[in-house]
């Protein structure tokens, strides 16, 4: 007889049948039953696979090691069923009433339970792996040894289940309310637990690897020691938690919120944390070589001594941070604000600090090898003693920066800015310094060699003198400044005179007359107060003059001057001049001793002196110029 015609003459003849012949197998596979009131049927090791069974009653059913893949069990009522050992593999059970079944051993793998009633049910050792218990109440539920891994646990009701040591991985548990649930040993590997309030929770050595926790609520939550190692994390509270020597590794913190978090022991290496929440996070120490912290907040952070290499900090807000002896070679800190930081031992090597503000910073000692300057603030830094080998300095403003001891060789110097720098004991060895502007820096003891003044398109030229460098350049390169200097080795007057009214009237008519006779002359006022640094001026200048023209009457004003002059310069021929109603001072003849100082010419009127001027002014300083030629060459 057909079972199907069997089963449908009631469940007494059927279970009747079923005693008298226990050694029959029972095929009721692709059987339709939908509606069908089967409660009580011994239906135990029957083959029903891809039956329709919808909305079928099977309340207290024997269905132990029963075949029910791929049947369709929707809506059905199997409450109090004994549906242990059986097989329900990609069964649609979706709105089916199982509470109180026992399921114990039965695989339900890639089932569809969305919705089902599961409460009180025997779910032991079953496999409910990739199954889909959305929705699905499983309050008070048996899942002791079950498997879970894979399943789509969204929005269920989970109150009263034990999830201890339960292994979750890949399940998808977003929506499930685990406020009161202990999670302590659960593997939650890749599991989805987004939006879920885990505030407080015990996850104490949880395997959360690649686990989804965006917009999870974790503030206080107990993660010592587990494994969170690409999980995503973004936008997760995690406040307070606990995270020591958890495994933070690889992925997502990105706009996660850290503040207070415990991170000490925890593995942060290559963790995704931009726009994270890290303000007062004490992270030194930690390993964070490439990790991400674009725009992160760290005000009050301390990284002292962390290891931030290669790690991404663009836009980061550092108010506040400690960061002294952290290493930061190869870091991203474009744009970051490091105004008035103690950056003192710091490991800057290779980073990019392009538009990043260092005003104010201490970067005393600091390895900057390597490092783009463009475009970064620098006002008012304290760069002493740090390693700038090879950095990009094209076009900053070093002035007034302090450099002192500073390693600079092979830096690009190019446009750069020096005035008033401080490079006292500095190594420029082999800086590239075309174009640079230098004004009254301090070298002493610097180390000048190897400077190349030219372009990079250009053939390579050296000096060994930062001061003059500029000046070679121009000197190779510029028509208008040789044929300056020719001007000035040959052309060249100084005028030495006292500017009172009287004497200025004479001073500036022999300047003009100089000046239609091609001559350059050059005047230098005595009025003002003289100290040290005039009497230099006026011996360089005259050691520049092709001969010197002093105007000795009232001499008062220039005998301190000629007293350095003459004796130091023996190539420059000095011509005095004097008004007939005055006489060389007591001790003028001290000076005619020496041989490139012309007699005396004595004039009276202005007009005598101009017209005398070729004759007895031009004329013998030439010949005495000429004269000392060889022995200017020789100086």
């Amino acid at each position: 007889m057909e079972h199907l015609t069997l089963l449908k003459q009631g469940v007494e003849v059927w279970n009747q049948w079923r005693k008298e012949h226990p050694d029959e197998d029972v095929d009721l596979s692709f059987s339709n039953l939908t509606g069908a009131d089967i409660s009580g049927a011994d239906l135990s090791f029957a083959i029903l696979s891809f039956a329709i069974l919808s909305g079928a009653t099977l309340t207290g059913a024997t269905l132990t090691g029963a075949d029910l893949g791929g049947a369709d069990l929707s809506r059905a009522d199997l409450s109090r069923a004994d549906l242990s050992g059986s097989t329900l593999s990609r069964a649609t059970l979706n709105s089916a009433i199982l509470s109180g079944a026992d399921l114990s051993g039965a695989d339900l793998s890639r089932a569809d339970l969305s919705g089902a009633d599961l409460s009180n049910a025997d779910l032991s050792r079953a496999d409910l792996s990739g199954a889909d218990l959305s929705r699905a109440d499983l309050s008070r539920a048996d899942l002791s040894k079950a498997k879970l891994s894979g399943a789509i646990l969204r929005e269920a009701k989970l109150s009263g289940v034990d999830l201890r040591w339960k292994d979750l991985s890949g399940a998808d548990l977003s929506g499930v309310d685990l406020s009161r649930k202990d999670l302590s040993g659960a593997i939650l590997r890749e599991a989805n637990l987004s939006g879920i309030d885990l505030r407080w929770k015990d996850l104490s050595g949880a395997n959360l690897s690649g686990a989804i926790l965006s917009d999870t609520y974790l503030s206080g939550a107990n993660l010592r020691g587990a494994d969170l190692s690409f999980a995503n994390l973004s936008r997760a509270d995690l406040s307070r938690a606990d995270l020591s020597r958890a495994n933070l590794s690889g992925k997502g913190f990105s706009g996660a919120d850290l503040s207070g978090a415990n991170l000490s022991g925890a593995n942060l290496s290559g963790a995704d944390l931009s726009s994270a929440n890290l303000s007062g996070v004490d992270l030194s120490g930690k390993d964070l070589s490439k990790a991400k912290l674009s725009k992160a907040k760290l005000s009050g952070a301390n990284l002292r001594g962390a290891d931030l290499s290669d790690a991404n900090l663009s836009g980061a807000n550092l108010s506040e941070v400690h960061l002294s002896d952290a290493n930061l070679s190869g870091a991203n800190l474009s744009g970051v604000d490091l105004s008035g930081k103690d950056l003192s031992r710091a490991d800057l090597s290779r980073a990019d600090l392009r538009g990043a503000d260092l005003s104010g910073a201490n970067l005393s000692g600091v390895d900057l090898s390597g490092v783009d300057f463009s475009e970064t603030y620098l006002i008012r830094v304290n760069l002493s003693g740090a390693d700038l080998s090879g950095a990009n300095l094209s076009g900053v403003d070093l002035s007034e920066k302090d450099l002192s001891s500073a390693n600079l060789s092979g830096a690009n110097l190019t446009r750069a800015i020096l005035v008033k720098t401080n490079l006292v004991k500095a190594n420029l060895t082999g800086c590239t310094i075309h174009g640079i502007s230098v004004w009254n820096v301090q070298l002493k003891d610097a180390i000048q060699a190897n400077l190349i003044i030219t372009d990079k398109d250009e053939p390579t030229i050296t000096v060994d003198n930062l001061d003059v460098a500029q000046f070679i350049y121009l000197l190779l390169n510029n028509e208008n400044i040789r044929r300056v200097i020719d001007t000035i080795t040959y052309k060249v007057v100084l005028i030495l005179g006292r500017f009172s009214p009287e004497r200025k009237e004479v001073l500036n008519a022999i300047r003009d007359e100089l000046r239609k006779r091609n001559y350059l002359p050059v005047l230098f006022d005595f009025d003002p107060p003289r100290n040290r640094d005039i009497a230099e001026t006026v011996f360089t200048l005259a050691h520049l003059a092709r001969f010197v023209i002093a105007d000795i009457t009232d001499p008062k004003s220039i005998i301190q001057e000629l007293t350095m002059i003459v004796p130091q310069l023996p190539s420059v021929p000095i011509l005095p001049i004097l008004h007939v109603s005055d006489r060389e001072w007591g001790m003028y003849a001290h000076f005619e001793r020496y041989p490139w100082v012309l007699k005396a010419y004595y004039y009276d009127k202005i007009d005598d002196l101009l017209q005398s001027i070729p004759e007895h002014i031009i004329h013998p300083a030439e010949l005495k110029a000429n004269e000392l030629a060889p022995k200017q060459r020789e100086n």
